[in-house]
């Protein structure tokens, strides 16, 4: 392992790309060194491992164990205490081409009792590539760790051509009793203003797939259903705070990129209303008082591409208590927000010059950073 002291030696990635929208894909192996934001509670980073195309990480119940996953379709777990990596059988196939292949991973509120994870993927099937959330047990023993009893609980409909925007974020309420996904617009633009689909919308679901009783447009049925909000281009964060309230981060197109506080019923404009331009210079209208959408509680012209996104509730930095947490790609960049109840406030880079693909808070309260592909090291930052 190797011990970095942030803005001294913390190596960093950089990238481009011809893609329309290609901030969440981009990657290249240059690299520059990492700076620090004046007035953080002083920390350290620390290398301690690297994978090749890393997406998402979440820690192991009663283990502190890591599971990660990477876009090419690999899950690993990585032991805790010898920092040992186990290739995890029993992945579905996925569609690895451009945003999509495996995405997602949570544990379920019930781990403990049942081993269940969560993973989200990109499947073909008829009209082209879409977004899918599974379930399975996590078995592990004599060396080895299988998803067993893998069963599809959701469905991105509908399926389209394309192979970007798929989001496909996993959160679980604080009471554990429903599942959120979100659902990016697939670059498909208005149907996040069309809720007989489920593109551009945050959907609420029982942990079992089925709409969630409660929901703004449950007499509709069908997709409409399973709707919490819609009007989103491309959410890629998706974390409750303590106090219940579920934020989410999304990318805008040039310029606008939000961070929202999801509400029930909520439209939130896309591609009706937005504080960037479209790409190619197209003119949207920004958000304003009384056009019906709801406005983000803070945003990011020129684009810093928030890919994901957490709400910090530990004690080693209890500075930061309640913040949120953004890694950026495009910004290159952990991306701090000074958070007071449901107000935003200032925002700071605290590790700049790297793509960060995902960012998760460790049982002992350090935060865990996985930066993109073209770099993917696995760090950790704790009190100095």
């Amino acid at each position: 392992m190797r011990l970095l002291g942030l803005g001294l030696a913390a190596v960093l990635v950089a990238g481009c790309s011809t893609d329309p929208d290609p901030r969440q894909d981009e990657a290249s192996p240059a690299s520059t060194p990492a700076t620090s934001a004046s007035g953080n509670p002083p920390f350290e980073v620390e290398e301690v491992d690297r994978f090749e195309t890393p997406w998402a990480m979440a820690f192991v119940p009663g283990t502190g164990d890591l599971l990660v996953t990477e876009r090419t379709g690999t899950l690993t777990l990585r032991d805790a205490e010898t920092g040992d990596r186990t290739e995890v059988s029993g992945v579905p196939d996925v569609v690895a081409a451009g945003q999509g292949g495996l995405g997602d991973v949570v544990v379920a509120p019930s781990f403990e009792d049942d081993q269940r994870v969560y993973l989200s993927w990109a499947e073909a099937g008829d009209g082209g590539t879409g977004a899918v959330v599974g379930r399975a047990r996590l078995a592990t023993g004599d060396g080895s760790a299988a998803l067993k009893d893998l069963e599809v609980v959701w469905r991105q409909t509908p399926k389209v051509s394309g192979n970007g925007h798929f989001s496909h974020r996993i959160a679980f309420d604080p009471d554990g009793e429903h599942l959120f996904i979100s659902s990016g617009d697939r670059q498909q633009k208005t149907p996040a203003q069309d809720t007989s689909n489920t593109l551009g919308t945050i959907v609420r679901l029982t942990l079992d797939g089925e709409p969630a009783p409660g929901n703004p447009l449950a007499d509709e049925g069908g997709a409409s259903a399973q709707i919490w909000s819609w009007g989103h281009r491309n959410p890629l964060g998706l974390e409750f705070a303590d106090d219940g309230t579920l934020w989410s981060s999304e990318m805008g197109p040039e310029g606008g990129d939000e961070l929202n506080i999801i509400e029930k019923g909520g439209n939130y404009g896309w591609p009706e209303a937005s504080n960037g331009s479209d790409y190619g210079g197209g003119e949207i209208p920004d958000h304003t008082d009384g056009d019906g959408f709801v406005a983000p509680r803070t945003g990011w012209t020129p684009s810093i591409s928030p890919g994901s996104l957490l709400i910090y509730t530990g004690d080693l930095f209890p500075e930061w208590k309640g913040d949120a947490f953004l890694g950026a790609l495009s910004g290159e960049s952990l991306v701090r927000v000074d958070l007071d109840g449901t107000t935003a406030g200032d925002d700071e880079k605290i590790v700049e010059g790297q793509r960060v693909r995902a960012v998760e808070q460790a049982p002992d309260g350090s935060i865990w950073l996985l930066e993109d592909a073209g770099s993917g090291r696995l760090l950790r930052l704790a009190p100095a």
